[in-house]
């Protein structure tokens, strides 16, 4: 064989090695990032049901199948590129935009919160008359793309952190790998989740008895994990876009909150000895909530009551 060739296909070899080798390190640091993640792909999971609870059991699977679709286009093709753009010419831009995005959390999970206590109500609710159901699913369906809009950022952002590649385009592949397979994992569940009930009931006309009692188990378990979920949504985001705010202020030099929290946390779990780790998070969490409370029933209280925005829909 010529010796040209053969020097060719050395080359060819030691590229196509480099490149599998490249390929590796991405999958790795994309599993590593994604891993540090999984506190807010908790959330994303609970606040998504509260989008179809009690619409059209018909409607369910095409509503997640929009979110779905609207959720990789948050991520793939908005996201993403901002990411890495931000990150190679703006990198001190990142933490005001997770900031802003934290606070629109709190004001979504404050205003809930304030709606349940009865200290007012903006936009239609199932307790109202749906005069039309299309225009009703497509404000749902468009209220959850931008509250997984937030989410979303901020799980791009944590795997960004946590990526330890230099070059551009592995990073780019790395957040494409965990944005789809977050996308997958959230919805997929959120789909089982809601159609759990069609189970039971499926579950309830077969002949078995076993599976007729477990069908009935699941139908009267769903109400409850619904509302369960909700509740556990409204939390997430408060704590999730709290949390933004402590480490966020933090980091541009506003230090209390953050000494506040963290300084609770670290008493709690120097206190209470083998258990110290879980409940030292509690108290993290359950604090980074009430500041998330407070700065989203601030912001409502600024929107509706001073500017008016969505006062004609609080009557």
């Amino acid at each position: 064989m010529p010796s040209g060739l053969v020097a060719l296909l050395d080359d060819i070899s030691v590229i196509a090695k480099a490149a599998s080798a490249s390929i590796d390190d991405i999958g790795l640091a994309a599993s590593k990032a994604g891993s540090k993640t999984a506190g807010v792909v908790i959330d994303d999971a609970a606040v998504t049901p509260s989008y179809v609870t009690g619409l059209s059991p018909a409607r369910e699977l095409p509503i997640i199948w929009k979110i779905t679709k609207g959720s990789l286009i948050n991520k793939l093709l908005i996201l993403l590129p901002a990411a890495l753009l931000l990150s190679e010419f703006l990198p001190w831009a990142i933490i005001w935009l997770l900031m802003l995005g934290g606070a629109f959390l709190c004001y979504e999970g404050a205003e809930k919160v304030l709606e349940k206590l009865g200290l007012g109500k903006h936009g239609k609710t199932l307790e109202d008359e749906i005069v039309d159901p299309v225009a009703f699913e497509n404000k749902r369906v468009a209220g959850a793309i931008r509250t997984d809009l937030i989410l979303s950022a901020e799980i791009m952002a944590i795997t960004l952190a946590e990526l330890d590649l230099a070059v551009w385009w592995e990073r780019g592949l790395a957040l494409a790998l965990v944005a789809v397979v977050v996308t997958v994992a959230v919805y997929g569940t959120v789909a089982v989740i809601v159609k759990i009930d069609d189970i039971g009931l499926y579950l309830t006309k077969q002949a078995n008895g076993a599976k007729q009692a477990f069908g009935h188990f699941l139908l009267r378990f769903v109400p409850k994990l619904l509302v369960f979920l909700s509740i556990v949504g409204t939390i997430a985001m408060l704590w999730v876009g709290g949390g933004i705010i402590v480490h966020g202020t933090h980091e541009v030099g506003f230090h209390p909150i953050y000494d506040i929290v963290h300084g609770a946390e670290y008493a709690v779990a120097g206190a209470t000895g083998g258990a110290g780790g879980v409940l030292g998070w509690v108290t993290y969490a359950a604090l980074s909530a009430v500041v998330g409370l407070v700065l989203g029933a601030v912001i409502a209280f600024v929107l509706h009551k001073v500017l008016g925005v969505g006062a004609e829909e609080a009557h």
